[in-house]
């Protein structure tokens, strides 16, 4: 019996749970589960798709799920709203997906006639229906940007569905292709790596592997192996605790050169002045060295230039020598300061006096306050300007010259009548009295 003055508890929302879905060629895809149990691990479930519905696996739930949506390349690119996963797949569902999936290759080979009808340049990597064939879209390649505009109107004329044309990469390729490595194992982009980075060739030069064959070094898609990322980071942080090879140490047995490596066993090849080789380990090495013990790997330098090894190296024991170029001068001008070299800072009493320049217009303008008088050959309108002057100062001295050449006994200077001749610029002396006055 029910008390009717009691009301039910409304039902408790359900639950919402995160799966991750995952499609043909390895794509992934998070959606929402509104029922109170998720669902199994691999098992297929129907979501709702672009403008319908597909078909597809759970590969992850729950924490998992949130884990690989923080961390994973597909799982940071997810809208805000996910899309909900609708119901599991029943068996007649399960069938028409594997009907799909064989009817793809002959979907591939018809578009590749397409593409090569119209000369485009691009490669057909796959293909894939949605699951209620309301869209086909088409996966290629191509080195540089391809005009398909008209190759999707003629396939949505020919499959009578909306087509989309999808651009990859290689390597998206090979992930989306799968196969087995040189390994023997599966490709890891196809089986679990979350993210394609890049892989430079340094890399491969870290590790010293050769770079002169890059088909050693290169997977399946053409580009360098994943793979060599994976201990790149154990081979810079041993490099950093070993000397550079090629080096020249001061060691007990004397100067040695650092001919090899060996950051597996830690081991260190030296070869001496006389051509002797031998093997150190590497502690052996810091002890002849003055230098600390091996540091552990938490006390490694965290520069890829400098070394523990190269910070203990600068010891007294050592005998450091100057840089190319830096050596010291004995010669007397090597101290003087390159100051005092310049023109500019010579000093005004031993430059040349500069010669008066005289201006084309009257003295009387020019220095109207002078209390000397002009120089005659100024005022009588001779040549005017600095040659001038000199020449006429030249013909003066000629002139004295010749004077004190014809002069009398007692060697004063005279002119052509006997008189004595002053400077050339003197006025003319008076005439003499005559004789009886």
């Amino acid at each position: 019996m029910t008390d009717h003055g009691t009301t039910a508890a409304p039902a408790a929302p359900p639950a919402t749970h995160l799966i991750e879905v995952t499609f043909k060629g390895n794509r992934r895809e998070f959606f929402t589960w509104s029922f109170p149990d998720p669902p199994a691990l691999h098992a297929h479930v129907i979501v709702d798709a672009d403008r319908g519905e597909d078909l597809g696996v759970v590969n992850a739930t729950g924490e998992l799920a949130a884990i690989r949506k923080a961390g994973t390349t597909h799982g940071k690119a997810s809208p805000d709203q996910l899309r909900p996963a609708l119901r599991a797949a029943t068996a007649e569902d399960i069938a028409k997906g594997a009907l799909l999936r064989s009817d793809e290759d002959n979907v591939r080979r018809r578009a590749i006639e397409k593409v090569r009808a119209q000369a485009l340049e691009m490669k057909v990597s796959d293909t894939e229906w949605q699951w209620d064939r309301k869209k086909l879209t088409i996966y290629f390649t191509a080195e540089k940007r391809v005009d398909f505009r008209q190759l999707v109107r003629q396939l949505e004329g020919l499959f009578g569905t909306r087509v989309q044309m999808w651009h990859i990469g290689v390597r998206d390729e090979a992930k989306r292709l799968d196969g087995i490595g040189r390994c023997a194992r599966q490709f890891c982009s196809a089986s679990w790596l979350p993210e394609l980075r890049p892989v430079k060739s340094s890399v491969a030069k870290d590790q010293r592997l050769s770079t002169l064959n890059p088909s050693q070094i290169s997977g399946s898609c053409g580009r360098l192996m994943c793979c060599l990322r994976y201990e790149h980071e154990f081979y810079v942080k041993q490099r950093k605790r070993f000397p550079k090879e090629g080096k020249i140490v001061v060691t007990l047995a004397g100067e040695e050169k650092i001919v090899s490596n060996d950051i597996f066993r830690e081991q260190v090849t030296l070869r001496g002045a006389t051509g002797e080789v031998r093997v150190v380990p590497l502690a052996q090495l810091n002890h002849e060295l003055g230098g600390e013990p091996v540091a552990a790997a938490s006390d490694l330098a965290t520069s890829d230039d400098a070394s523990e090894f190269e910070d203990e190296a600068t010891t007294e024991n050592y005998a450091v020598e100057p840089p190319r170029g830096a050596e010291t001068r004995t010669y007397p001008e090597a101290s003087r300061k390159p100051e005092s070299r310049k023109p500019e800072s010579r000093k005004p009493e031993a430059m040349s006096a500069p010669q008066p320049q005289v201006s084309q217009q009257p003295q009387e303008r020019q220095a109207p306050q002078s209390p000397q008088p002009a120089p005659p050959a100024q005022q009588q309108g001779g040549e005017v300007g600095e040659g001038g002057g000199r020449r006429r100062r030249r013909r003066g001295r000629r002139g004295g010259r010749r004077g004190r050449e014809g002069g009398g006994a007692g060697g004063t200077p005279s002119g052509p009548g006997g008189a004595p001749e002053g400077p050339p610029d003197a006025p003319p002396a008076p005439p003499a009295p005559p004789a009886g006055s």
